[in-house]
């Protein structure tokens, strides 16, 4: 029984009461039986011969999986000079590689094994090998370990370290939903020179074969992915050594859960184990959410409390120096009126002293008369 990312935490209440026999249900951990793949599953052959480079499935993919755009347009060839990996944010890239002088380019991807490494180091079934041949994430079931990352041989699996919330998973999915729907994946259907082809796996190695045996030439005799960690839903041709395209040829023939059967047979033992020491770190996680509360209050309180000290200050300030300008004005009110008062006075004075010269020298001048 697989079991949720909700119900897993929630587990863990269980454990610290009840122990941790049975908290977590069913672990599911690898296998020693090979599968040979669903009958009629499909796959994509990529064909390196024909690859040009010009990063159309790049950007199919990125609009059908509605995925962040690129700083630089898919148009923008320059980024063929560096050497790229998907990540989770792009599904899928086209490298460029020089052997031999020539240019050679390559689309990297998830390859949809048939028993999957990340679906075989995966204990809650996140992971699912589809009978359509896409390998499946379910991030519901998800408990975020990243043994899947761990365990691709291909380097595929990649985190969203920027999502805090809700952190996934993320790879190619083979454009699952449009399989199911009938239609082709983005990247085969916007590929311009037939390079990507879709169909059933066992149609696509008779084709890569034929392809092979006719044009000696122009294959090296090997379709990757044929038997490669037990097989790929996704398989390839080149004209080069599949290590100059940068592909690992050092896997064997042997699926993942052949490899990891021994090792991951303490899986369940560890998942067991799990509860208990989440129960520790859910405790001091806690913990330290309560001190940190605290010591925010605190905070808080000290800030509006110096923020209140400060507002009197500024308030008495602002009082001491609208008394000093009222003051002021009142100083120079008064100054004002004395000085026009003494003006005033001087010129009143003046008009005076003139009334009385006048009157002296008229009258001075009716004396004279009178002694004539």
């Amino acid at each position: 029984m697989a079991i949720s990312r909700r119900k897993f935490l929630g587990s863990i209440g269980a454990a610290a009461v009840g122990g941790v026999t049975g908290a977590l249900g069913k672990a599911y951990g690898a296998s020693n039986k090979h599968f040979k793949g669903y009958p009629d599953s499909y796959g994509v052959l990529h064909d390196v011969t024909k690859c040009i480079g010009c990063r159309k499935c790049e950007d199919a993919c990125n609009v059908v999986n509605a995925l962040p755009k690129p700083e630089k347009s898919f148009e923008d060839l320059s980024v063929l000079e560096e050497k790229r990996r998907t990540d989770a944010g792009v599904y899928t890239v086209v490298n460029q590689f020089d052997v031999e002088g020539k240019k050679v380019f390559a689309k990297k991807q998830c390859n949809h094994c048939l028993e999957p490494a990340c679906a075989s180091a995966c204990f809650v079934k996140a992971f699912t090998k589809t009978k359509q041949g896409a390998v499946v994430y379910n991030e519901k079931l998800c408990v975020g370990c990243r043994y899947c990352m761990v365990a691709c041989p291909f380097e595929v699996p990649a985190y969203e370290y920027d999502d805090a919330l809700t952190p996934s998973v993320t790879k190619c999915t083979m454009c699952y939903p449009l399989i199911l729907e009938g239609k082709l994946p983005g990247c085969v259907e916007a590929c311009p020179k037939g390079a990507l082809i879709f169909g059933k796996r066992d149609d696509l190695i008779k084709a890569a074969w034929q392809r092979i045996y006719k044009y000696p030439d122009q294959y090296t005799a090997h379709v990757y992915g044929e038997h490669e960690m037990g097989g790929t839903s996704w398989l390839y041709l080149s004209g080069v050594s599949f290590s100059d395209v940068g592909m690992r040829e050092d896997l064997g023939i042997k699926s993942a859960p052949e490899l990891t059967a021994g090792p991951l047979a303490a899986v369940p033992i560890i998942v067991g184990l799990w509860p208990v020491l989440l129960t520790g770190v859910y405790a001091i996680t806690k913990r330290k959410e309560k001190i940190a509360e605290q010591e925010k209050e605190s905070a808080v309180a000290r800030t509006l409390e110096q923020a209140q000290e400060d507002t009197a200050q500024k308030l008495e300030k602002l009082k001491a120096k609208m008394t000093q300008e009222k003051t002021s004005a009142i100083n120079f009110e008064v100054k004002k009126a004395l000085e026009e008062a003494a003006k005033k006075a001087e010129e009143e004075a003046g008009a005076q002293t003139e009334a009385d010269a006048s009157e002296e020298e008229n009258a001075s001048d009716e004396s004279m008369k009178e002694d004539e």
